[in-house]
């Protein structure tokens, strides 16, 4: 059996330099990096966006798009040496609301998220995972909004606890939580 390799988590609000400081962690690492991308640019402003973080990657890196199945992707490629980045949870948990081939109910939106936490933590590669903090703010109006925010949140949850390290970006600060939770 190989070794496993880290599993870092990176949540924050929209904004605060989570995906920047995961790419920076990447590149640091020094291994081959394939990064994941989740994104299904579906307006102008969204397409803008994606431009903006591919061209801030360095060139070597290979974009991998996988709006549904991350997991398949990590096992397909998983190798020691190799550096996963997924970005974002929180699209890809969109992308599976959304999708009509996906079961919708929160349990099986759990149930591949939990699989893809247990696929990442048994990696042999680093694996660096980015999401957002949706629940800050104001209750949302919609069943629909509710439904997501509480999904993001529990697997925010299931992730960080499967991670070795948790970060939370704030202002473009990065804050590791579980060295600060142990505290506790």
């Amino acid at each position: 059996m190989m070794p496993r390799g880290k599993l870092i988590f990176i949540t924050g609000a929209a904004r605060s330099g989570k995906s920047s400081f995961a790419e920076r962690m990447a590149a640091e690492i020094g291994n081959p990096v394939i990064y994941i991308a989740t994104c299904v640019p579906g307006d102008e402003e969204m397409v803008e966006r994606v431009s903006r973080h591919q061209a801030r990657r360095p060139a070597n890196w290979q974009t991998v798009e996988e709006p549904l199945d991350p997991a398949s992707v990590i096992r397909e490629k998983d190798s020691p040496g190799m550096v996963f980045l997924l970005d974002c949870i929180t699209l890809l948990v969109l992308n599976l609301i959304l999708d009509p081939r996906s079961g919708s109910a929160e349990d099986e939106l759990l149930e591949k998220i939990a699989e893809l936490a247990q696929v990442s933590y048994n990696s042999a590669a680093d694996m660096i995972i980015v999401s957002n903090e949706v629940g800050w703010g104001i209750v949302p109006g919609d069943p629909l909004s509710r439904r997501y925010r509480d999904v993001i949140g529990r697997a925010n949850q299931a992730l960080a606890a499967q991670a070795d390290e948790a970060w939370l970006t704030v202002s473009g600060i990065p804050l590791e939580l579980k060295s600060l939770a142990k505290g506790t």
